[in-house]
């Protein structure tokens, strides 16, 4: 039989007392393992394979692993049920899991909560502010924190792309939580997670629903301000746009339509709706008067107005009657219900059953928090949110 050179990688996952090896050695031809996720071009020709897989308690072993001659014919079974035991590993090393931190930083949890109510408590608005940090992280690039990042001489951040210049905000808020959980867990607890649980945190202190927060998300070390004018949803979207931005993340007409309900705390400025004001003609009349006293059609485009006109700081399904009486805010918001569109009757069921409009936002939530995360060894946990360390 033919020799070739042998190709040996490994693979570890690292629990808290327990670490567990897995070692290949493949005598092969035709092609070449590249990393330790299985990329290799195919067909791959083996003519022998060998494992051993093995576990040590305490730290990770840093010697070589043995690895045995063995016959083609009597461990081929071996490789693909060591190939499927393997991915079970990588899969669930990047899984996000509610229990992240429960050895790792116990305390993590309650020291963001109450950073965030003593923040709302503050300013209220904030809470809708936080909510949003996590919406504009995950739509760019994933949910990474890559929104919170600082202008560097190699990149430009996220904050001064058209949809987030002088609008997100919350900044300081997330600083004072990070240096609070640095403190406690330096190291442990990323700024995406962060994000992920203050966003829950202020949804539930507002009055509306709760959800399991998956964690174990990672920070990235870039941003992409081109992305971030790509992939964020405008303002002025119409129903096809709005629908094809939220497809192009994973996410349905129905999550659209309740994440939208998020719309229900919080302020927007004057030039993200003006154009609807002075030419939408789907608008109710005195409310587009009352408005226009606000934002004139020029200058003045820092005033805020209410995007839930009815109750702006309290986390309910009002937002959806305001659009029944063509009393939303955004011609985005409106789009929703326009008496044409696939979404209307969405609508309709939030704004006659709130249980329902929660159960569907919470779901929705927990998918968008899920938008291609970094996990792993992929990119690193922050120690200061606004710069890569």
């Amino acid at each position: 039989m033919t020799s070739f050179p042998p190709i040996t990688f490994t693979i570890h996952s690292t629990t808290r007392e327990l670490d567990t090896y897995l070692a290949f050695r493949v005598f092969g031809a035709g092609g070449q393992l590249q990393d330790p996720a299985f990329s290799f071009p195919l067909p791959f020709l083996f003519t022998a394979v060998c494992l051993r897989v093995y576990t040590e308690q305490g730290s990770r072993a840093s010697r070589s692993l043995p690895l045995e001659k063995c016959n083609m014919a009597s461990n081929y079974h071996l490789f693909l049920l060591s190939f499927v035991f393997a991915g079970a590993f990588l899969e669930s090393n990047c899984e996000l899991t509610q229990n992240f931190y429960k050895s790792k930083c116990p305390k993590a949890l309650s020291i963001v909560q109450e950073g965030v109510i003593a923040a709302i408590k503050n300013e209220t608005r904030v809470g809708a502010s936080l909510l949003r940090l996590h919406f504009h992280d995950c739509f760019v690039n994933g949910c990474d924190a890559s929104v919170l990042l600082d202008d560097t001489s190699s990149f430009v951040g996220e904050k001064t792309a058209a949809p987030n210049n002088n609008s997100i905000r919350g900044f300081e808020v997330v600083d004072q939580i990070k240096a609070k959980l640095e403190k406690a867990c330096p190291g442990v607890v990323s700024c995406a997670d962060l994000l992920a649980l203050a966003a829950r945190d202020s949804t539930v202190y507002l009055g509306g629903p709760s959800w399991k927060v998956g964690l174990g998300r990672r920070d990235s070390t870039t941003a992409n301000r081109s992305a971030a004018n790509t992939f964020l949803p405008s303002p002025t979207f119409n129903i096809s746009a709005l629908i094809s931005s939220f497809s192009a993340q994973g996410l349905s007409l129905r999550d659209l339509v309740a994440l939208s309900g998020s719309h229900t705390i919080g302020l927007a400025r004057c030039t993200t709706f003006r154009s609807r004001i002075y030419n939408d003609s789907a608008i109710d009349a005195t409310f587009a008067q009352s408005l226009q006293g606000i934002c004139p059609r020029s200058g003045n485009d820092d005033n805020l107005a209410s995007l839930d006109l009815q109750t702006p700081t309290h986390f309910d399904n009002e937002y959806y009657k305001n659009l029944l009486k063509e009393k939303g805010l955004l011609h985005s918001d409106q789009e929703l219900f326009n008496g044409t569109t696939s979404t209307d009757n969405l609508v309709q069921i939030y704004t006659n059953n709130t249980l329902t409009f929660f159960k569907h936002f919470a779901v929705a939530m927990v998918k968008m928090g899920n938008i291609r995360p970094l996990t792993g060894n992929q990119g690193e946990i922050r120690t200061n949110c606004r710069k890569v360390n």
